[in-house]
């Protein structure tokens, strides 16, 4: 097996050059492809770079010749193995022991014990972002709490809520293997979990003290205002997977969906925040604000009657202004129902 590193010029500007040199690959017998950070190929500028696979050398010459680029072969090591060798015990915040299944150590007194055995699902302990979202579940996890973990990986989010003293938690992921992993871990740390394939979109409104997510920093912007749906009042989602040149964007998202940042906390380049609910009388305040504003730069001549108009706003919000408090889910399945259904929206 051998791949094929290529730049595939002009993509930022004219996407459709990348896709037809992705179907000109498959075409060529391609049996993977994968896009590579530009930093694996300093000088790509910013043209879309691309590793593509082939399992017949044979073909080498010829492909280079067609498709240009530079061929190596395939690290063909196992993966999963190699993670086994280097990956071990960790002692994470006050009360969390992390142990690969596979070591003896015994657990140390006080601390809970989660053994981990990924696969190919992210959630070992040791990326930082897993320990950053385990360090704040130890913080505000209380007895009896409901917590919600979207992207769930190899679940070990949802275990070491659990057994720190949550009362329910719920899992879900995008991709289907990562479930099959979860309930595998659920099932050997014989904790109740119901887990499955989707996204936060599927979890009721109003229905979690904790959300936790170790995602994408692109998909934590865009359920930005599911994070704020899905909190009980008072609650507390804890977001991760992102660096720290990522706060910015998924902090304005947060913001502009009725969230807070209650928490900044980091370890090395990785970031992780804490995010509540605002106040529906905040919301309120700053949808004034910015109406007044609207109305003495689009109405400048009628700028003392635009005011007489706000305060009249005032007395009658609950009437005219609408607040977004979160979209109305009537359709809910109420927490009590059976047990793999508590969690999602609609029949």
């Amino acid at each position: 097996m051998f791949s094929i590193d290529l730049e595939c010029a002009q993509a930022a500007t004219d996407p459709a050059r990348k896709d037809l040199a992705i179907a000109e690959l498959w075409e060529a017998g391609c049996i993977g492809i994968i896009e590579l950070d530009n930093a694996e190929l300093p000088d790509a500028g910013d043209n879309a770079c691309m590793r593509a696979f082939f399992d017949d050398d044979a073909l080498a010459p010829a492909l280079q010749a067609r498709f240009g680029g530079e061929v190596r072969p395939a690290d063909m090591r196992d993966w999963v193995a190699h993670a086994r060798e280097h990956l071990q015990p960790m002692e994470i915040g006050e009360r969390i022991f992390v142990v690969p299944e596979w070591r003896d150590e015994a657990t140390p007194p006080g601390r809970i014990r989660i053994e981990v055995n990924a696969g190919l699902a992210f959630g070992t302990g040791a990326h930082e972002t897993t320990r950053l979202c385990l360090e704040a579940i130890e913080r505000h996890v209380r007895p009896g709490m409901t917590v919600a973990d979207v992207g769930t990986g190899s679940g070990i989010l949802s275990e070491a809520a659990l057994k720190l003293g949550a009362g329910r938690a719920c899992a879900c992921d995008t991709d289907h293997g990562a479930v099959v992993v979860a309930r595998e871990n659920f099932a050997r740390a014989d904790v109740s979990v119901p887990v499955f394939v989707g996204s936060a979109d599927s979890i009721a409104s109003g229905i979690a003290d904790i959300v936790v997510a170790n995602i994408s920093p692109a998909w934590i912007a865009e359920l930005a205002p599911e994070w704020v749906r899905i909190l009980k009042p008072g609650g507390v989602a804890i977001l991760s997977g992102f660096e720290a040149g990522d706060v910015e964007v998924v902090a304005a998202a947060i913001a502009k969906a009725g969230g807070r940042i209650a928490g900044e906390f980091g370890e090395l380049e990785w970031r992780m925040l804490e995010v509540t609910r605002v106040k529906a009388s905040a919301v309120l305040g700053e949808q004034l604000r910015k109406q007044i504003f609207h109305l003495q730069i689009h109405r400048p001549s009628a700028q003392i009657i635009g005011i007489d108009l706000a305060r009249r706003r005032v007395n009658y919000a609950a009437k005219i202004v609408p607040l977004p408090l979160g979209r109305l889910n009537s359709g809910a399945i109420p927490f009590q129902l059976a047990q793999d259904r508590v969690f999602h929206r609609g029949q």
